[in-house]
């Protein structure tokens, strides 16, 4: 998922910087989602097995 935000960035910056506003507008809309995404479910992966108990 990291990929495609990586992805979504590159393409967005490329289309700013040749100015296509709506392509750059919309793939930084993906790329921005892709990114939370990313983040919330790292901090879940990291959060989650610390509230499980220790297994003996």
């Amino acid at each position: 998922m990291l990929r495609w935000a990586l992805i979504f960035l590159i393409v967005a910056l490329v289309s700013g910087v040749l100015g296509f506003g709506g392509v750059a507008g919309t793939a930084a809309g993906f790329a921005q989602i892709l990114f939370f995404i990313f983040v919330i479910l790292f901090l879940a992966s990291i959060v989650i097995p610390r509230l499980r108990p220790p297994v003996k």
